[in-house]
C-alpha cells in the first residue's frame, strides 16, 4: 500500500472498523447539511424581523438556555437508558420543529416571538440529545478509536458547513427562507434511518445505571474533585461563553461591516468551515493524546485570530481570516471533547459529557446576549475583540498554571486508558455501551444535527 493510502486508511480508521459508525457518519453527512441551512436561514430571519444584534444573541441564548438548566439531567438519562433510542426520538423531534418553522415562514405568519419559542423548545430537545450523542461515540467505536471518530464527526459538521452555509445563502436568495427549513426537516430522515439500521449486537453497550437518588450530585462531585476534568472545564467555560459565540457576529459583519447579503453571510461561515474541516482531518489522522498544554495553546491562538478577524478592513481579507480562525477553534474543541471523554470513568461518562455540554452549549445564554449586545452597540469588531481577549486570557492563564504545576509540555493531561482500566478492575461497572457536535464540536456541534 502506498504512503498516501496508509495515511488515508489511518484518517478514516474508525469508519473502516465500525459499521455502526459508518451508518451514523453518512446519516450525519446528510442531516447536518440541512442543519447549516437552518442555522443560516434563522440568522437572516431574526435579523429581518428585528434588525437587532441583541435579538440575534437572545435567540441563540434561548436555544441553549435549557442545556444550561437541564443538561446535567440529560446526562443522567444517557447513563440510565439506551442512547440509540434517545437519539432516535430526539432526531424525530428536531425534524418536527424544522417543519413547523418551514410552515410558519411559508405562510407568512412567522413572528419574532414564535422564533424565540421554537428555539427554546429546540433547546429542551438538545438538553437530552447532546449527552446521549457525545457518550454514544464510545459505544460505536470503543476507546481505541475514540479520538479518530470524534475528529471525523467534527469533519462532518465542518465539511457540511462549507457546503451547507454557502448553498443556504444562494438558496435563500433564489427561493426564499422557507426552502432552507424544509430541506433541513427532510434531511433528518437520513440520520434517523442510520440509527434504526444499526445492529444492537455491534454496539459496545454497557449495563444502564440503575435509578438511584443523588446520581446528579455524584456526577457533579466527581468532576469537581478530579483535577484532570475540573481544570479544562474552567478554561472551556471562558472560551465557550465569550469566544465561540462569534457566529452571532457574522450576520452583523456581513450586513453592516461589509454591506453584503445572505450570500455574504453564507460565505463567511463557509470559509470558517474550510479551516474547521482541515483541523478535523488533521486531528483524525494524527489522533494525538489530548494534553493540558495543547488545550491552552489552542485557546490562546484562537483568541488572537478572533481579534485579527475583527480588524479586517475588506471583505476579501475577512473571508481569508475566517480560515485560520476556524482551524484554531476546531482544534480547541476536539481537544476539549477528547479530554473529557478519555478522562471520565465509564460509569460516569454520560454525566461528564452532560456537564461538558452544559459548558459548551449551556454557556451560550450567558455569552450570546453579551456578544450580541457588544456587536449591536459598538460594532462587530468590538464583539470579536471581546471574545478574542477572553480566550487569550484563559489560554495564557492555563499555560501559566501548566508551568507552575509542572504538568509538562508533552505530558497527557487527561487520564489515559490505564487509570480507567484500573478503576474498572477495582470493581466499578464495566463499560459495555458508548459519539455531535463540536462541535463539536463537538466544536462543531449544532442543535438538531
Amino acid at each position: 500500500m502506498s504512503a498516501v493510502g496508509r495515511q488515508a486508511g489511518k484518517t478514516f480508521e474508525s469508519l473502516t472498523r465500525s459499521r455502526s459508525f459508518r451508518l451514523f457518519f453518512f446519516g450525519q453527512l446528510v442531516s447536518v447539511t440541512g442543519t447549516w441551512f437552518t442555522a443560516t436561514a434563522t440568522s437572516v430571519l431574526v435579523l429581518r424581523l428585528s434588525d437587532s444584534g441583541v435579538a440575534l444573541g437572545l435567540n441563540t441564548g434561548l436555544l441553549f438556555l435549557p442545556v444550561l438548566l437541564f443538561g446535567a439531567f440529560g446526562g443522567v438519562l444517557a447513563d440510565r437508558h439506551d442512547r440509540r433510542r434517545i437519539l432516535t426520538i430526539t432526531q424525530a423531534l428536531f425534524m418536527v420543529l424544522a417543519l413547523v418553522l418551514w410552515w410558519l415562514v411559508r405562510t407568512g405568519s412567522i413572528q419574532l416571538g414564535m422564533v424565540f419559542a421554537l428555539s427554546l423548545v429546540n433547546g429542551l430537545v438538545t438538553a437530552a440529545d447532546h449527552p446521549a450523542r457525545q457518550s454514544f461515540f464510545m459505544e460505536m467505536v470503543g476507546k481505541e478509536h475514540l479520538t479518530n471518530a470524534v475528529s471525523l464527526n467534527s469533519a462532518v459538521f465542518t465539511g457540511t458547513r462549507i457546503l451547507g452555509a454557502a448553498l443556504a445563502g444562494e438558496l435563500i436568495h433564489r427561493f426564499g427562507l422557507s426552502s432552507a427549513f424544509l430541506i433541513d426537516g427532510v434531511s433528518y430522515l437520513a440520520v434517523i434511518g442510520s440509527l434504526l439500521a444499526m445492529r444492537p449486537a455491534d454496539l459496545d453497550r454497557r449495563e444502564p445505571s440503575p435509578r438511584e437518588p443523588g446520581q446528579l450530585r455524584d456526577g457533579l462531585h466527581y468532576v469537581w474533585t478530579e483535577p484532570s476534568l475540573r481544570r479544562p472545564l474552567l478554561v472551556m467555560a471562558v472560551v465557550f461563553t465569550f469566544s465561540f459565540n462569534f457566529m452571532i457576529l457574522l450576520p452583523l459583519a456581513a450586513y453592516r461591516t461589509f454591506h453584503g447579503d445572505a450570500r455574504t453571510l453564507g460565505l463567511l461561515s463557509a470559509f470558517a468551515g474550510v479551516g474547521m474541516l482541515t483541523a478535523a482531518l488533521i486531528m483524525a489522522n494524527r489522533a494525538p493524546q489530548p494534553t493540558w498544554r495543547r488545550l491552552t495553546v489552542f485557546a490562546t491562538v484562537f483568541g488572537a485570530l478572533m481579534v485579527l478577524e475583527g480588524s479586517m478592513p475588506t471583505l476579501a481579507l475577512g473571508y481569508a481570516a475566517m480560515v485560520p480562525l476556524g482551524f484554531a477553534g476546531m482544534s480547541f474543541a476536539i481537544t476539549a471533547n477528547a479530554t473529557m471523554q478519555l478522562g471520565a470513568r465509564p460509569d460516569m461518562r454520560g454525566r461528564v459529557m452532560a456537564l461538558y455540554g452544559v459548558i459548551f452549549l449551556g454557556s451560550t445564554p450567558v455569552g450570546a446576549p453579551i456578544v450580541g449586545w457588544a456587536g449591536q452597540q459598538f460594532g462587530p469588531k468590538a464583539g470579536f475583540a471581546l471574545g478574542g481577549i477572553a480566550a487569550m486570557a484563559a489560554g495564557i492563564t492555563g499555560l501559566w498554571l501548566a508551568r507552575t504545576a509542572r504538568l509538562g509540555a508533552g505530558a497527557a493531561y487527561a487520564p489515559s486508558v490505564e487509570p480507567v482500566a484500573d478503576a474498572v478492575s477495582a470493581g466499578m461497572r464495566s463499560e459495555v455501551v458508548p459519539p455531535s457536535t463540536s462541535s463539536t464540536s463537538n466544536v462543531a456541534y449544532q442543535p438538531g444535527s
